[in-house]
């Protein structure tokens, strides 16, 4: 065993840091969007990144054995060894529990039906949903979870399609939590700030030049105000309008929850509200809030996996002691959630574990340092008025490749505060530092292998490649005006000084340009005509006399 691991420490694949490395993932997202099948898509990538790894120059070119060996033991379970991935895991299983108690309890229910007395119309279940999305920053997937599930029976009663519910929830998660200051990913990328500087502080003089989570956030609002659907969504919406919320892929009976006891409103709301108290309280501790620490210190030194597994499971222990002593649902029905929970949790925790393992193949074939070595080169430094577009662009396509958007905050933020001289005051050091995390927002956003991606599709239950396929036309719609956004704040950077008006200027440019894009794109795009309509009711029909 010895042998073996030095040997595989010395082992440097010969196509070490060169654009093969980003190869697996693209194979995957290409055979994601052709198959419309997740799982044999993301493991045909693992599988193309380790015989890459494996490629030598001699015949035989490819050795299966140690394409094998990487795959399996470097790859899948060592995925699962990581300490931080596993935490995760285990958040995920416990909030899977805390929707089953919920729902078996009958506070989604009882909530649904208050909703139904007070959202009258497609347009308010949209803001909600929304403004629920924005309340809950603490982390994306505890808010892609929790939104999901509170809000899936106030969308079907009024006909929202589960892509529809999904962008949403898609697109508050990670846009909300990199411009709040307390969140996981504040700490997570006040983390890669220089020694001697105050990661929070620079997290938030980057909040206003982060253009790709603002317009992404004001775009969903526009779109259900003023009723605009394009591309792929619009077929998902007008279906349905007529009774078929999935159009492909509904969800497996398997997921859906028997309602066995007679919960209120309250009993939803609450233990959501002490959920997150919970969560905030279990991610300080992990930071050495209790050891003296301050709460922004801590926040920033916070283990956000382990602080959220710690927060679900005082979640779960207050819901069981809370349900049984209001007489809601007795200790076997709570017992019977466990299993429940677990279930439908089984198809995003698998996504995901393929989706670490494809990172770490594109990890062990250098994918990371060539784009490093890309954005390092001295003829980029020409151009300072339009880095912050470039900056952009990068970060897009490593977030979009990876299916990581923190990845990419470790890799491109020290890149770009070195380049440009955070501390000589460089007046483009924040507007870079904010076109990488906005990129890297952007990039994860659009991404079928991306941890956030699925986790949205999970908590919408909606099929994962159809929530893909219908959010990449809006999220690239947001991405196309953030570029052309921050070339304008690069340029205007030029006569106005730092943290003059530019910011404001740039996003009022932004907002404009956004909602004429949107009208354009709404008269420009088809629409699905009634034969193809026809087609998805009578496959709709289909499966439920099947079902």
């Amino acid at each position: 065993m010895g042998f073996e691991a030095a040997e595989a420490a010395e082992y440097i694949p010969v196509l070490y840091q060169t654009w093969w490395a980003l190869v697996p993932p693209i194979v995957a997202i290409i055979l994601a969007l052709i198959t419309k099948e997740v799982y044999s898509s993301l493991f045909a990538g693992v599988i193309v990144g380790g015989l890459l790894y494996s490629y030598s120059y001699v015949s035989p070119y490819f050795d299966p054995v140690r394409a094998l060996n990487h795959v399996f033991k470097d790859g899948l379970i060592k995925s699962l060894h990581d300490e931080y991935n596993v935490g995760i895991l285990i958040f995920l299983v416990f909030l899977g529990i805390i929707v089953a108690l919920m729902n078996k309890a009958g506070g989604s229910a009882a909530f649904g039906e208050w909703a139904s007395k007070h959202v009258h119309s497609r347009v308010s279940a949209q803001l909600a949903t929304i403004l629920l999305g924005c309340l809950i920053f603490i982390d994306d997937y505890f808010n892609c979870l929790t939104v999901g599930s509170v809000m899936r029976p106030v969308a079907d009663k009024e006909k929202i399609s589960r892509a529809k519910l999904a962008y949403l929830i898609d697109a508050t998660a990670a846009p909300v939590c990199i411009i709040a200051p307390i969140s996981s990913w504040a700490a997570a990328v006040s983390g890669f700030a220089p020694e001697g500087t105050n990661g929070i502080m620079l997290f938030v003089k980057a909040i206003p030049y982060n253009y790709y989570a603002l317009l992404s956030i004001l775009m969903m609002v526009f779109l259900a105000v003023f009723k605009i659907d394009y591309g792929p969504m619009k077929r998902h919406e007008m279906n349905a309008l007529n009774g078929d919320l999935f159009t492909v892929g509904a969800p497996d009976k398997t997921t859906e929850h028997e309602v066995t006891g007679k919960g209120k409103v309250v009993d939803l709301v609450l233990p959501v509200i002490m959920l997150i108290i919970f969560c905030v309280i279990g991610m300080i501790y992990t930071g050495g809030f209790f050891g003296g620490e301050t709460f922004i210190n801590a926040f920033s030194n916070s283990d956000a996996s382990v602080g959220l597994a710690y927060g679900a499971f005082g979640g779960i222990v207050f819901m069981l002691i809370y349900y049984i002593v209001r007489g809601v649902l007795g200790f076997k029905d709570c017992m019977s959630c466990v299993e429940t929970g677990f279930k439908a949790m089984v198809a995003p925790i698998i996504i995901l574990t393929l989706a670490w393992t494809l990172k770490s193949m594109t990890d062990s074939l250098g994918a990371a340092d060539r784009v490093a070595m890309f954005v390092s080169k001295p003829e980029f430094q020409n151009l300072n008025w339009a880095m912050p577009a470039i900056i952009f662009l990068i970060a897009c396509g490593l977030s979009f490749a990876t299916g990581t958007s923190w990845g990419t905050f470790g890799i491109l933020i020290p890149i770009t505060l070195k380049a440009f001289s955070l501390e000589s005051g460089n007046p483009l050091a924040i507007i870079c530092m904010s076109a990488c995390m906005a990129g890297a927002v952007c990039g994860d956003h659009c991404s079928p292998i991306s941890d956030t991606t699925i986790m949205s599709s999970a908590g919408a239950q909606c099929n994962h490649i159809a929530h893909v396929s219908t959010q990449l036309p809006y999220a690239l719609t947001a991405a196309a005006v953030s570029f052309v956004v921050y070339i304008a704040a690069g340029i205007l950077q030029l006569f106005i000084p730092m943290y003059g008006p530019n910011a404001a200027i740039a996003l009022v440019f932004g907002i404009a340009l956004t909602i004429g894009v949107m009208f354009i794109l709404k008269k420009v795009l088809p629409t699905p005509d009634a034969k193809e309509l026809q087609k998805d009711a009578e496959k709709a029909t289909l499966k439920a006399e099947k079902g």
